[in-house]
This record gives structure tokens, C-alpha cells and sequence, in this order.
């Protein structure tokens, strides 16, 4: 009698147990869906979950929204660095950052960033012909010049090419480039070359963007939809003043959704460390 007493008791606790497991891993399968961030995640879109009622957009494959939804992160709770190796203090402004350098130079800033991102992609992608920026006096920087060995020569608000090296398609030739385009584009530059976009279209790799000196850019890095309303939350990252890593900015207008944002904001657009308007999305 005693023996099946002990039987009956092992059995219950073996049950009581597998059911305290069960709901265990229930609960943490709902923290994970409800999460607004996972920690663990090594990219954008692992580490940032679609919030409750929304489907992430799945770019096409190979596509520029593709390279910025799966772009690497660095670790959760990676500070920001400048170019000069200080650490820039998270006062709410950016829930994650950009596993990439900001160089040595105080020149990677806001446009900056967005034209690294392109640029970065463009490069990946050996489509080396679409690589072009204009500098703010409208001349027109194209990487396929560069890599023939030309260089530009700037006097004044003049610029023309000089054949002065030999053609070189390298990486640390590429990057010799945009330190050019960081030192003579911009805010201004960039908005007048890009097409404006309507807020309902938001796709991925557009950017909010206000020309001027000063003025500032933010870049979309991830976007999600509810099919029933057709409400798009989107994410997005900067680079800013001095020149500095590429962060993922927090949501300050609505912290239970940070940090994504909402297509459905009234102007103005409030990000952590600038103010933007609705007809400033514009597109590459």
C-alpha cells in the first residue's frame, strides 16, 4: 500500500512538474511575441519584434530594404561612440546600434550616414554605376569616375576630375571615396536629389530629411503593416553631431510602441534629437 502511495505521489509531482515546464515556456513564448525588443537578436529585424496586430514587410530579396531589415547590430546595450572614440550617453535617445564604424574623422554625420548605408549597399551589390552623390554645389560625385582613377579637384565652388591614380575597385578605395562625399555633400545636397514620397507610402530605405545648415536626416530602417487598417509602423536610425556611430532611435511620442513609429502621426514627426514634418520623406 505504501509502495503504490509513493507511486501516486512521484506520479503527481511528475505531473505537476511537466506542467509548471509547459507553462514556463508558455510564458516566456508570450514575453518573446510581446517583447519589444530581444535582446539577443543580431539584426534589425531579429532584434526588434513586429508589435501585436502587425506583419513586418518583407522586402524582395537582395533589395536595398532587404540589406537594412537584416543589417548586424552590435550587442544588446552597445553604447554609441563619436569618431573620436568618446562614448556618447544614451539619455533616451537610441535603443540599439549599427555594427559598423563611424571612421576617424568628424565627417560620418547625419546625411552622412545615409549615404553610407546606400552607398554600402550599392557597393555589396557590385552595382557600382548607381553610385553617385551630389556635393552642395551640385556637382556630381560618381564612384565609377573614382574607380577609373580619377580625382576631384576642388577650387572654390569649382570641381573637376583629374586623372591621378591607377583604377582600383577595392574596398579601401571605396571608402576613400565617401570620405570625399561626406566632406562636400550634406543635409542640402541630399534633399535636393531625392523624391519626395507620400507618408502612406512608406517603404524601407526612405528617409526624413530636412536640407540646411543646419538640418538633419533620418533613415528607415524596417517597416511594418496592419493589414486590416493599413496603419505601417516603421523603425528608424541617425547618425548626428559630432560624426558618430549609427543608432536606432527610441520612439519619444509614444514609448509603449518604442521604438517604433507610427505612419499615423500628426505633424510634427518628434524623434530624440530633432523635429521633422510629414512632406519631408523623401526617397533615393
Amino acid at each position: 500500500m505504501r509502495l503504490c502511495f509513493i507511486g501516486i505521489l512521484t506520479f503527481i509531482l511528475a505531473c505537476s512538474s511537466k506542467a509548471e515546464q509547459v507553462e514556463e515556456k508558455s510564458l516566456q513564448a508570450i514575453t518573446a511575441t510581446e517583447a519589444r525588443i530581444i535582446p539577443a537578436g543580431k539584426t534589425i529585424a531579429e532584434r526588434f519584434p513586429a508589435p501585436a496586430g502587425f506583419t513586418r514587410v518583407i522586402p524582395s530579396q537582395n533589395s536595398f530594404g532587404a540589406y537594412l531589415q537584416h543589417f548586424k547590430l552590435k550587442p544588446d546595450g552597445a553604447l554609441v561612440h563619436y569618431y573620436n572614440g568618446a562614448v556618447k550617453p544614451n539619455d533616451n535617445i537610441y535603443d540599439a546600434v549599427l555594427d559598423i564604424d563611424v571612421g576617424q574623422y568628424d565627417l560620418q554625420q547625419c546625411a552622412d550616414a545615409v549615404m553610407r548605408l546606400r552607398a554600402e549597399y550599392l557597393f555589396k551589390e557590385k552595382r557600382y554605376e548607381d553610385i553617385h552623390f551630389n556635393f552642395t554645389s551640385g556637382f556630381r560625385a560618381d564612384y565609377s569616375k573614382w574607380q577609373q582613377g580619377y580625382r576631384i579637384h576642388v577650387k572654390g565652388n569649382a570641381c573637376s576630375w583629374v586623372k591621378k591614380a591607377a583604377p582600383a575597385t577595392s574596398y579601401a578605395s571605396f571608402k576613400d571615396y565617401l570620405k570625399v562625399v561626406f566632406t562636400y555633400a550634406g543635409t542640402l545636397s541630399l534633399s535636393n536629389e531625392m523624391t519626395t514620397v507620400a507618408m502612406e507610402d512608406l517603404q524601407i530605405g526612405d528617409v526624413f530629411i530636412k536640407g540646411g545648415s543646419p538640418g538633419h536626416a533620418v533613415i528607415v530602417m524596417d517597416v511594418a503593416v496592419n493589414k486590416t487598417s493599413g496603419e505601417k509602423l516603421f523603425l528608424m536610425a541617425q547618425s548626428y553631431m559630432p560624426a558618430q556611430e549609427i543608432q536606432v532611435l527610441k520612439n519619444p511620442m509614444n514609448p509603449t510602441i518604442s521604438p517604433w513609429y507610427s505612419t499615423s502621426f500628426k505633424d510634427p514627426l518628434l524623434t530624440p534629437e530633432w523635429t521633422f514634418q510629414k512632406n519631408q520623406l523623401k526617397r533615393f
